[in-house]
């Protein structure tokens, strides 16, 4: 099964983030491990970053057309953007939230999320793994195993 991995803003200069609250990997290297990790899954993940809202709403509605499970990261967005959260509403597979930090454990800004009211769930606070265990919560969705 075929899952749609969309990262939001900044995450592909991870490399130069702050590696205290994004961790070491480069954004090479975080999307060979969620690649690696779906397959050791049983799925296929179709892995993409964009910083520009119009092309992640355009992914989402191209995952609700073809009915594709997804897991996206919305970074900054996850804040602010009710476009983004109106586009996941679209979806009729799962959608599930992921965060490499915790975002209730930063500045007050980052506790709201517009987009988890509209996701199976949120996963944040384990930095790469973060993905991991959201693939394994996909695949738990999607066999109907909860």
């Amino acid at each position: 099964m075929k899952i749609l991995v969309i990262n939001g803003p900044n995450l592909a200069r991870l490399d130069i983030r702050d590696s205290s609250i994004y961790g070491d990997l480069n954004y090479g290297e975080l999307k060979s491990l969620i690649e690696s990790a779906a397959t050791t899954h049983g799925l296929v993940a179709d892995v993409r970053q964009s910083d520009d809202e119009a092309t992640i709403i355009g992914w989402l509605h191209e995952a609700a057309d073809s009915n594709t499970p997804v897991i996206i990261n919305p970074a900054a967005f996850t804040h602010y953007s009710y476009a983004i959260r109106d586009a996941a509403e679209l979806l009729k597979a799962p959608l599930i939230e992921v965060h490499l930090s915790n975002p209730m454990a930063r500045e007050e800004f980052r506790h709201t999320s517009v987009i988890s009211g509209v996701a199976n769930g949120t996963i944040g606070g384990f930095g790469p793994n973060s993905y991991v265990l959201a693939l394994i919560a996909m695949k738990n969705l999607l066999s109907g195993a909860n």
